[in-house]
């Protein structure tokens, strides 16, 4: 039974920038709403959103019928989670808050079977190898499964280079919001001097001979990491869509005072 390709494919058969959506609102309807949208893949977050095991694997699920292809966003980089999300099917992870290259072999270990790791095995028990259906999965998991880890602090961007070249990281992804935060600049995503340092780390990134990417909602930030060289990005959220756009409509159609007073309701 064959599986998707992976992000990893698709980014290397891509003679352009791959564009995503962020799904935070842990929507399996909001996230086939985005699925169906033409992008090209979308990430659906488990570090900042209330999904668990269930609505990810729901989300899974609702994105299957669309030609978009999903990264699931762990919490964290233990081995228990990991292993989790992947025996649900997710082909695609990102893994946050990586600062060193030890750090990103540990990732590894978790995502590769023994020897060469330590992620338990129940592929006939797990939607991963469609319940022993994908005959080689356990021998072949390396083909089926793609890992991206991801920059967000002073010294991850240091060490990026090394991150980048660690054995089985198919890309690394920067985060410019956490990014800021440890340069102690919160909230100052596009700070010269945090664009500076996502400019730095996409430099080590690629030295390595590896995929670059960043978030960028502000599509001028954006442009400018694709002429930077990111090679995917997320340019949009569901959560972030749903709030602008209905503040615009309360904008169009509410009288400020009438909001100014609402508060107090």
């Amino acid at each position: 039974m064959p599986l998707r390709l992976t992000f990893r494919d698709r980014l290397s058969a891509a003679d352009r920038p791959l564009a995503g959506l962020w799904t935070c609102s842990g929507s399996p309807l909001a996230a086939e709403i985005l699925a169906g949208a033409g992008m090209d893949w979308m990430l659906i977050d488990m570090e900042h959103s209330p999904l668990d095991l269930q609505t990810v694997l729901a989300q899974l699920q609702a994105i299957a019928a669309y030609d978009t292809t999903p990264v699931v966003r762990v919490p964290v980089g233990d081995v228990a989670t990991i292993k989790q999300v992947l025996d649900l099917g997710a082909q695609n992870i990102l893994v946050p808050m990586i600062s060193t290259a030890e750090e990103a072999e540990a990732v590894i270990r978790a995502v590769r079977y023994p020897p060469r790791g330590v992620r338990g095995v129940g592929s006939a028990l797990a939607r991963s190898a469609r319940w022993n259906r994908v005959d080689d999965y356990l021998t072949n998991t390396d083909a089926y499964v793609s890992v991206f880890v991801q920059v967000e602090t002073a010294q991850g961007v240091d060490n990026a280079e090394a991150i980048a070249a660690v054995d089985g990281v198919d890309g690394v992804f920067v985060g410019p919001s956490d990014l800021a935060a440890s340069m102690g600049l919160i909230g100052q995503q596009t700070h010269p001097d945090v664009v500076a340092a996502v400019r730095r780390a996409f430099d080590g990134i690629r030295a390595a001979g590896t995929p670059a990417g960043v978030n960028a909602f502000d599509p001028a930030a954006a442009d400018a990491y694709v002429e930077a060289g990111a090679s995917f990005l997320l340019v949009g959220a569901d959560v972030a869509m749903l709030a602008r756009a209905s503040e615009a409509l309360a904008a169009r159609w509410i009288p400020a005072s009438d909001n100014s007073t609402r508060a107090s309701y």
